[in-house]
């Protein structure tokens, strides 16, 4: 939590504090207002009874300032306190690398979304919800216990002609109310905890395949897969009805505790202090003093019963985002496995010492134990499908940190990554294409011919509209847009994973241009299926892949296949570059190009 965060929190909580705090003040007031104002209806006293009016008034008066106060100031806490936890979580979740790992640590790398929005939403709400009830219930416990021991001493009773006085009767009474009431809401609520971490968990699942469903639906109407998706969907939903049906059964037991508690709490006061008022040692004026003062104790003791659901619900909550939180601080560690050591190269080049790669119970290796990479190379890696390339690119990247050996790389900012299919982040067009750098760090001059260069002059015309344009765009667009990128953004450093190999003849020639011209001065690592036909590169290394041996199998799970490849042509070089001779024929935009 940064420093101006957490002061402005400290702020708040004072804030609040100090309002309840008048407020507790202001009900011991009230509470002692109820003896005069009843003892002069008993006595019908007109001039005493309009004279507590008055004084009602003006506490009422106070306490409705003093309530309007604490409102604002707990929402104004929720709303801090989800920035704070919520904030912490997406910082954590998207440090370099790690949204992609902890998608490999299991079940609590499931749905991040749901843990970051949902969860650390509900945890916000039920921790100010909590606190602050609380603290007010302590408070008035602690200001109405003193009240009610007082008021204690005037309640006698007369056994046989003996008087006989209990020291703090009626807090004891309230105590013993209170802790029958709050043993029985632990022992029937329990359950409440594992049933709402389990709704979460389902809730979270059904949304990712709801989502998913959305995301990919033309393919679904292609397969006329409807009728599996709906019942995959459907037995989602099963399982979260289910959970809630359980929910129901358990809520319902335990408000026959609550409620019960609730009502009978409107004559257990009165019911405990009767034999004093019938036996005269009482007034009515002071009865109803003693009955507001119990009500307020036992009223703060309940607490904990009128708020078990809440809690169970807070903890479920609480441990879903506190483990997630504890995975994230974890992502970066050590496993069975063994990790790459990745350094910086002395020289500003990269270079490979005895790197493996694990995955699905394999391995993958280059066919040299040492390689160096300066400046200005152009290295091909070829392996069969299968052989963990996808993978061996993300060690590279340095978002896959399961292997051996040592990874030396260059600074990463002179470095950028294609691979297969490439990410087109939401907003505008220009946005997308500049991507990572902001949408205005480029000119739309050289925005516009980088797409010409590219073969995308059509879309000049449309870059600062917003769209969905992963869902707009074809593969094919989407992979010149990288392209686009990379000509923008001009990388001391490229590595491909196959991300240019899948381009037709005609477009191949584009890119091996753009690599042999405007980029001519790039490294360029290349990771294919195929060995190059001419002298494009200036050296060729294998990758081979061999089965883990039993004792050290451990199956990491990335999002997709681990070393999963696409079925490409020929690799990058396999033509000899040409001036680029692409035409694309698509109705132009309606307004005006910006170029």
């Amino acid at each position: 939590m940064a420093a101006p965060q957490r002061k402005q929190l400290v702020l708040l909580i004072i804030a609040i504090a100090g309002v309840v705090s008048l407020t507790a003040a202001g009900q011991v007031r009230l509470n002692a207002w109820n003896q005069p104002f009843y003892d002069a209806i008993a006595q019908k006293d007109v001039a005493q009874f309009g004279l507590q009016l008055g004084v009602f008034t003006a506490l009422v008066s106070g306490l409705l300032v003093l309530n309007v106060a604490q409102t604002w100031l707990h929402a104004t806490m929720k709303v801090k306190l989800r920035e704070c936890i919520t904030g912490e979580l997406i910082e954590g979740w998207l440090q370099p690398g790690r949204a992609f790992r902890i998608a490999c640590a299991g079940e609590i790398g499931t749905n991040p979304d749901q843990r970051i929005h949902e969860d650390a939403r509900r945890l916000t709400e039920l921790t100010a919800d909590l606190g602050v009830g609380l603290f007010q219930a302590s408070l008035l416990l602690v200001s109405f216990v003193g009240v009610l021991w007082f008021l204690s001493a005037g309640v006698t009773f007369t056994v046989y002609g003996s008087t006989i006085s209990i020291p703090g009767y009626m807090v004891w009474c309230a105590l013993l109310y209170a802790v029958t009431g709050s043993w029985l809401s632990w022992r029937v609520g329990r359950p409440l905890i594992t049933l709402n971490a389990d709704r979460y968990a389902q809730e979270a699942q059904l949304r990712f395949s709801l989502v998913r469903v959305s995301e990919h639906a033309d393919a679904i109407a292609l397969y006329r897969g409807e009728t599996d998706e709906r019942h995959r969907l459907q037995s989602d939903l099963d399982r979260v009805l289910a959970t809630m049906r359980d929910l129901v059964g358990a809520t319902a037991r335990l408000t026959w505790i609550t409620s019960a508690y609730g009502w009978f709490a409107i004559v257990a006061p009165i019911v405990v202090a009767a034999p004093a008022y019938f036996g005269g040692s009482l007034s009515f004026g002071a009865l109803m003093m003693v009955v507001s003062a119990f009500y307020q104790v036992q009223q703060a003791l309940r607490w904990f019963v009128d708020n078990f659901a809440a809690i169970a619900d807070w903890r479920a909550t609480m441990i879903r985002v506190a483990a997630f939180r504890e995975a994230l601080n974890a992502a970066d560690g050590g496993d069975e496995i063994g990790h790459i050591t990745i350094e910086d190269h002395p020289t500003g080049g990269l270079s490979f010492t005895d790197l493996e790669v694990v995955f699905a119970n394999n391995r993958a290796k280059l066919s040299e134990p040492q390689i160096e990479v300066a400046p200005g190379d152009r290295l091909l890696i070829v392996g069969k499908p299968g052989s963990g390339k996808s993978t061996l690119f993300r060690a590279i990247a340095g978002i896959w940190p399961w292997g051996h050996g040592v990874l030396r790389l260059p600074p990463r900012a002179s470095m950028m990554f294609l691979p297969q299919h490439p990410y087109v982040p939401l907003g505008t067009l220009r946005a997308a294409i500049v991507y990572p750098a902001a949408p205005d760090a480029f000119k739309i001059s050289e925005v516009c011919r980088a797409l010409e260069r590219t073969g995308l002059s059509y879309l000049s015309a449309s870059l600062e509209r917003v769209e969905r344009w992963d869902k707009e765009l074809t593969l094919d667009e989407q992979r010149r847009v990288a392209l686009a990128r990379l000509l923008l953004h001009r990388p001391g450093w490229i590595v491909l994973d196959e991300a240019v190999d899948v381009f037709d003849e005609d477009q191949r020639q584009i890119v091996v241009s753009i690599l042999d011209h405007e980029l001519a001065g790039s490294t360029v690592i290349s990771i294919s299926r195929h060995a190059a036909a001419n002298g494009f590169y200036t050296r060729s290394v294998f990758l081979e892949r061999e089965p883990l041996l039993p004792s050290s199998r451990r199956r990491p799970c990335p999002p997709g296949k681990p070393g999963s490849d696409m079925s490409s042509p020929l690799p990058l070089g396999s033509y000899p570059p040409q001036p680029p001779a692409y035409s694309v024929e698509r109705s132009q935009a309606s307004h005006a190009s910006p170029c």
